[in-house]
């Protein structure tokens, strides 16, 4: 790791330390099952644009934030949610799959969200996978969300690996936008959306975790049993580039939202539950 990177570790820890004096700024919730953590999930976002109608989203595929998008959906066509001025960065995208490939990550998200709410096509950005010169493509991107003000608000899943984005185990902590290279588990995990397992790219563009510590608000996804080591590892476990999703602990305002299969393994469960109480009691006295 670079020393600019190290020391940029090292100030977000000593300003998290600083920040928590604040409460409520890592906030673990768990709900009952998927259905809820997805709705608990779009109402914060929804909020967000409310709050601001320009509001620069952040947003992630894979299963896990389908239920999100579903209601995001409902929200817009029920509850006049607006997203016209909303602008959206995607976290990442399979190198060398072309965009209009059914399971390229442009696909998805114009399959299960953009086509259905009125965002507009110029406000929508997703890395290219097939840029000519992926390190100059990166750089643009980076270029683009700060011309933009930054992400207010980055939804993220979680691998069974820990990993946010495609930075896989082993990933600088203050990496940018870039080409990286994916591991075996993560190529088996996604055979599931291919024919076989020798069609998923070995490559893909992704956020850094640096792209992702940057964002003003982050809130992270993840459901069933098979993500609770994960899940354990990244709130309770050790800041460490092995698992990247630890890095969330040293952001100033970060909501994790669980169902309680996701969270099945956490050591401390009553007392995010109890801490959770107590913000929302908080925030309805504050009118938040």
């Amino acid at each position: 790791m670079q020393l600019a990177s190290s020391c940029e570790i090292l100030h977000r820890l000593f300003l998290i330390t600083e920040l928590r004096i604040s409460p409520f700024k890592l906030r673990v919730i768990i709900e009952k099952d998927y259905e809820a953590m997805s709705r608990r999930a779009a109402g914060i976002i929804a909020k967000e644009i409310r709050r601001k109608p320009n509001a620069v989203l952040g947003l992630a595929t894979g299963s896990t934030p389908l239920g999100v998008y579903k209601e995001l959906i409902r929200m817009h066509e029920a509850e006049n949610l607006d997203f016209s001025d909303v602008r959206t960065f995607n976290l990442d995208e399979y190198y060398r799959l072309r965009p209009d490939h059914p399971e390229s990550y442009h696909s998805f998200m114009f399959k299960n969200l953009f086509e259905k709410i009125n965002v507009k096509p110029e406000n929508v950005s997703i890395p290219d996978g097939m840029a000519a010169d992926i390190g100059l493509f990166c750089e643009s991107y980076e270029k683009r969300i700060k011309n933009v003000g930054g992400i207010d608000i980055q939804l993220l899943g979680v691998g069974r690996d820990g990993h946010i984005g495609f930075n896989e185990p082993g990933s600088s902590l203050g990496s940018r936008t870039r080409l990286k290279t994916l591991t075996e588990e993560t190529i088996r995990d996604n055979a599931r959306f291919f024919d076989n397992e020798g069609e998923v790219p070995h490559f893909a563009v992704t956020m850094g975790v640096g792209t992702i510590l940057d964002a003003k608000k982050l809130l992270m996804l993840a459901s069933g049993s098979n993500k609770s080591k994960a899940v354990r590892d990244a709130i309770e476990g050790p800041v460490s580039a092995q698992v990247t999703a630890s890095v969330l602990q040293l952001h100033p305002n970060v909501f994790v939202i669980l169902d309680e299969e996701a969270a099945s393994t956490l050591s401390r469960s009553a007392y995010y539950v109890y801490v959770e109480k107590m913000a929302e009691k908080f925030e309805a006295e504050a009118g938040t």
